[in-house]
């Protein structure tokens, strides 16, 4: 809680199969030194100043999130276990309708377990300060705009591209207005919360600088990777 006793809440989506992975354990539970990937990125938002999580998980997975994983690594903040959807839009409303008596938000992927302290703390304070903030990092490969039949057709100013990361930080009044428009529209279109706040509202979003090292396990030299990242922490 900060000083003007404004409370932050965090919804960390664990609820996707990771099919690019390639194994019959979904992503989020595969093991990094001995613990499983959502285990890193559960103690970060537990040592950092938020003061609840909301996990998402598969619906038949929340029994097995809430004894293996809560209360096995004892995480105190994480106040509920629920259900995701069949997307991830989906299951993100459903993590911000089980929160109540919060004034801002952070969404993060579970499967990013190298976010770290203080860049959870920088997007609180972001969001404190704009309403709606997401982490990000400027690109550093060139980009190119491909054609309907695999062509270039552009080139876009590389000084301007950032790749998305999360947490994506917002005032929970906004952004679950954002999503409850979203619901009624049955946009199926939205691919990150940014978008979602961007379509149906008219709020500007700052970009907050995050860092390299805080990849999304979505393949299996990912969790080489970032094993190599914990082995120099």
């Amino acid at each position: 809680m900060t000083a003007d006793g404004k409370r932050t809440a965090a919804v960390v989506l664990a609820a996707g199969s990771g099919k690019r992975m390639g194994t019959a354990v979904h992503k989020q539970y595969l093991l990094i030194k001995d613990r499983p990937v959502i285990y890193y990125t559960l103690q970060a938002f537990e040592d950092s100043e938020v003061d609840e999580v909301i996990l998402v998980t598969g619906a038949d997975e929340v029994d097995y999130c809430r004894k293996e994983i809560v209360e096995a690594y004892r995480f105190k903040k994480v106040r509920d276990v629920v259900a995701g959807g069949k997307e991830r839009y989906d299951s993100v409303y459903e993590g911000l309708k089980a929160l109540s008596g919060c004034d801002y938000v952070l969404i993060h992927d579970g499967a990013r377990p190298l976010i770290s302290r203080t860049l959870i703390n920088a997007n609180i304070n972001c969001v404190q300060e704009t309403k709606a903030c997401i982490t990000a990092v400027p690109a550093k490969d060139t980009i190119k705009v491909a054609d309907d039949n695999g062509y270039v057709a552009d080139t876009p100013d590389r000084s301007r591209l950032w790749q998305i990361q999360t947490p994506q930080s917002f005032s929970y009044a906004l952004v679950l207005e954002a999503y409850r428009k979203r619901e009624e529209a049955m946009d199926g279109t939205m691919t990150d919360d940014a978008m979602v706040v961007e379509k149906y509202t008219s709020h500007p979003i700052r970009l907050l600088k995050g860092d390299y090292r805080n990849i999304k396990i979505t393949t299996p030299e990912d969790l080489v990777i970032a094993e190599a990242f914990l082995d120099n922490l």
